[in-house]
């Protein structure tokens, strides 16, 4: 069945909390996006932000951001006054997230939620937290040692600790467990808000028809809870430090590559404990998501590892991944899970087996089809060249705006923009209308050349639909300092935008 969706982080929604969460702007989205005809939200990551305030950077790969719990919904289930609410109201610019103001902030408010909440008779021994507590019993525990540690470090890395707690020597880890306990409860309590406030907005969405895209990067930061508590489960050497980290080569796009920097799997070992890692992480993304994206697929059949010291990722080398066997193991332990593969990049003929192996959709990015820097994957990227089995996008999170990236590319690359989309007024007649007209009239095209595609699902990030140039961008990959800061603009969302979205879904019977 042909469907569409929008493309809008958790923290890129409007509101007065100097940053997105599961307030009623939330809702709101929920119903825009209904009005608009679409059948999916999809989300970025939504674990809680490490350095670089990056989702795909964060310290777990299970828990939840604590920055999306709404103080309104603390202060109307009494755990905070409103007084106290009202000191998360942001008087910054609305359109972008100041994380330091976030960071001093939002902790002392929920902790002053916590110390009400431990107050109530019986609300640790209640049966929903209880059973929250065992429902999650695999990762919580550790996770919330972690944090604590982390706190009582002073942000520290783990690497940094003093040794017996950073190689979790059992005296160590017993004495943390027993002095941090009440920081411990802290960070198992925001966990449990995380979660009832975002399955609660879960639910309405799914009972309007909406199901939610989620996203999850492939790897975890060096600084993570998994890193710490499982360090087997990565290319380590015997101090916990990496043997080599993760990347992608240089490419038309970079001439030096991307250095992540994030620690490599050692895929020998999961696949002998038949992937249980990832299955866990799998079901947990299978009880917060309706389908699933993976960041970086073709990893999966090939990782690029490159030296620990390297400070670019000029050097490096190609190493075999799990292959089909993680995704078979994946399948069998929860049939159910659907997932998109984003396969993005450099992209060989065995990442193209796998993906075609596995049966999931993979991505098309529209952008691409006309960027000179790529051409020898340029076709792959042209409508008339899509497989039904695919998902469509003008272009996602790491992509300029359809608006910004019109501004910017080459004259010939414009051109044939405007031949595929036939706003070149005809061989050999002048474009008849001024610079700003033409651009927004060629990025409306491209989301209708998008719409109009065989992909059976098509999702376009909101800032193509509102027609934003790049101070929407939400992230220029290899810098710093002015990522996943956006925010949409209150009342954007609006009834003749949802009109126009829903007229054009119809039209091409999504």
């Amino acid at each position: 069945m042909r469907a569409s969706g929008l493309l809008l982080p958790i923290f890129s929604l409007p509101g007065k909390h100097g940053i997105g969460c599961f307030s009623e702007e939330a809702y709101r989205f929920v119903d825009f996006v209904k009005e608009a005809g679409q059948k999916y939200w999809q989300i970025l990551p939504v674990g809680p932000t490490g350095y670089g305030d990056s989702p795909y950077q964060s310290f777990s790969a299970f828990a939840g951001n604590p920055y999306f719990i709404s103080p309104d919904a603390l202060e109307k289930a009494g755990l905070l006054t409103e007084a106290e609410a009202a000191e998360a109201v942001y008087d910054g610019p609305a359109d972008s997230i100041s994380y330091a103001w976030l960071y001093n902030t939002r902790y002392p408010l929920l902790r002053r939620a916590y110390r009400r909440w431990k107050e109530q008779e019986g609300a640790e021994e209640a049966l929903p937290y209880k059973d929250f507590l065992r429902d999650n019993a695999s990762w919580l525990p550790d996770y919330a040692l972690f944090m604590a540690l982390k706190d009582a470090h002073g942000g520290a890395g783990f690497r940094e600790w003093e040794e017996p707690v950073r190689m979790r020597k059992p005296e160590a880890i017993e004495k943390a467990r027993e002095e941090l306990r009440d920081e411990i409860g802290f960070h198992l309590f925001l966990q449990y808000i995380f979660e009832q406030e975002w399955m609660k907005l879960k639910a309405y969405a799914n009972q309007e028809g909406i199901s939610i895209i989620g996203d999850i990067p492939i790897y975890v930061p060096a600084d993570s809870a998994e890193v710490w508590a499982y360090p087997e489960l990565f290319q380590l050497k015997e101090d916990g430090s990496c043997k080599a980290v993760a990347g992608c080569p240089p490419d038309g796009f970079s001439a030096t590559g991307q250095l992540w920097g994030n620690p490599l799997y050692d895929w020998k070992h999961h696949e002998k404990t038949g992937y249980a890692w990832w299955i866990s992480r799998m079901r947990r993304c299978s009880s917060l998501f309706d389908v699933v994206r993976i960041d970086h697929f073709r990893g999966f059949d090939q990782y690029y590892a490159i030296p620990a010291e390297s400070r670019d990722a000029r050097i490096g080398q190609w190493e075999e991944g799990p292959g089909i066997g993680l995704f078979r193991a994946i399948e069998k332990e929860i049939p159910s899970l659907t997932i998109i593969a984003e396969d993005l990049g450099y992209i060989t003929d065995s990442v193209r087996k796998l993906v075609q192996d596995t049966g999931y959709p993979n991505m098309k990015v529209l952008e691409f089809a006309f960027d000179s820097r790529d051409s020898s994957g340029k076709d792959n990227y042209l409508p008339y060249n899509y497989d039904k089995n695919c998902v469509v996008y003008t272009g996602t999170h790491d992509n300029e705006t359809m608006v910004g990236w019109l501004d910017h590319i080459l004259p010939e690359e414009r051109a044939q923009v405007r031949a595929f989309t036939g706003l070149d007024g005809g061989e050999g007649d002048e474009w008849a209308f001024g610079a700003s007209d033409d651009t927004k009239r060629l990025a409306r095209a491209m989301v209708r050349a998008a719409m109009a595609s065989v992909g059976r699902l098509c999702v376009i990030p909101m800032q193509d639909w509102l027609l934003l140039g790049d101070e929407a961008r939400i992230n220029t990959p290899s810098t710093t300092g002015t990522n996943w800061c956006w925010r949409m603009a209150e009342g954007a969302a609006s009834q003749s935008l949802a009109e126009q979205i829903r007229r054009m879904t119809e039209t091409f019977g999504r």
